[in-house]
C-alpha cells in the first residue's frame, strides 16, 4: 500500500488543530513546543502513512508518536535542568478573562506533572480515551494508566489548593 498524500493532506488539514491542542498540554502549555510536536509527529506519520492498514487508526498513530516525542524531550529537559518560561496561549475567546486565566494555570500545573501523568491527563480528559486506549498509547498496561492519573489528579489538586479538581474537556479546551 502506497502513500496517498491527497488523503494525509486531508487529514492534516482536518486533524492539526486538535492535535495542535493536545501538543500544547502535552509540552506544559509551550505553543512554540507545541508546533514543534506537532510538526515533528506528522513528519513521523508521513514516512510510514501509507503502511498503516487500518485508515481509522492513523489519528491514533500520530498521536502514539506525540505522546512518545513529548516524553523523549521532557526526560531530556530534565535531565540537563532547562527551564522554559510560560506563555499564556492568546485568548479563544474575548470577555472570558477568567476562563482563560484558569486555563493559563492549567496548563503551568500540568507542566508541573511527570511525562507520564500529564500525557494519561491529556489524553484521558481532552481527548476522551479510555484507559485501554491511554494504555496502547503508552504502551503500558491499564494499571499504570490507572496509577499515573490517581497521582496526576492528586498533584493537580495540591497545586488548585487542595480542592478537589478533575479537569474537564471544556477547562482543557478553553486554552
Amino acid at each position: 500500500m502506497g502513500l496517498d498524500e491527497g488523503e494525509f493532506s486531508d487529514f492534516v488539514a482536518v486533524r492539526s488543530g486538535a492535535l495542535y491542542r493536545t501538543a500544547y498540554f502535552l509540552t506544559g502549555g509551550d505553543r512554540h513546543a507545541a508546533q514543534d510536536l506537532v510538526q515533528d509527529a506528522l513528519g513521523d506519520a508521513y514516512a510510514r502513512w501509507g503502511s498503516i492498514r487500518d485508515t481509522s487508526a492513523r489519528e491514533a498513530f500520530v498521536r502514539r508518536i506525540m505522546v512518545r516525542t513529548a516524553t523523549r524531550r521532557w526526560n531530556r529537559r530534565q535531565r540537563t535542568r532547562e527551564v522554559l518560561a510560560a506563555q499564556p496561549p492568546d485568548s479563544l475567546h474575548p470577555g472570558h478573562e477568567d476562563a482563560t486565566a484558569t486555563s493559563v494555570d492549567l496548563a503551568q500545573a500540568l507542566g508541573l506533572l511527570s511525562a507520564r501523568q500529564r500525557a494519561v491527563i491529556v489524553l484521558r480528559y481532552y481527548d476522551d480515551l479510555s484507559e485501554a486506549q491511554i494504555a496502547e498509547a503508552l504502551g503500558c498496561s491499564t494499571g499504570a494508566v490507572k496509577t499515573h492519573a490517581t497521582r496526576a489528579i492528586k498533584a493537580l489538586n495540591a497545586t488548585f489548593g487542595g480542592t478537589t479538581y478533575a479537569p474537564t474537556p471544556s477547562a482543557l479546551e478553553d486554552s
